[in-house]
């Protein structure tokens, strides 16, 4: 079944912002082309939670990286990957995480 679309959204530009969005749709109708451009932004993490999700993935292998200096442990490079695997499995989570207590005025 087909989803009606409803809801308007309008904006000024400048001719300048006008072509430069005509340039980017490059044929395509402009509305179809805004419209999959603003919800692909939307959907995508914001550049501050990519840039905290890589310092906390960074973090979380320095830390693990410095116990195992610390107590005299060889890491094997399988070991290193899993470790890097699960740094990264769960950045973004921790990184929205982080951010959401911040701008919600407490910090964990």
């Amino acid at each position: 079944m087909a989803r009606w679309r409803t809801k308007g959204l309008t904006t000024k530009l400048t001719p300048d912002e006008w072509a430069t969005i005509a340039r980017a749709a490059a044929g395509q109708p402009l509305s179809a082309w805004v419209r999959a451009a603003l919800l692909e932004a939307a959907a995508a993490p914001r550049a501050d939670q990519v840039l905290l999700a890589e310092v906390l993935a960074l973090r979380t292998i320095v830390l693990h990286l410095h116990v195992a200096v610390h107590t005299g442990e060889t890491l094997t490079t399988e070991q290193l990957q899993r470790l890097i695997e699960r740094a990264d499995a769960d950045k973004i989570r921790k990184a929205q995480e982080r951010l959401r207590s911040v701008t919600a005025g407490r910090m964990r």
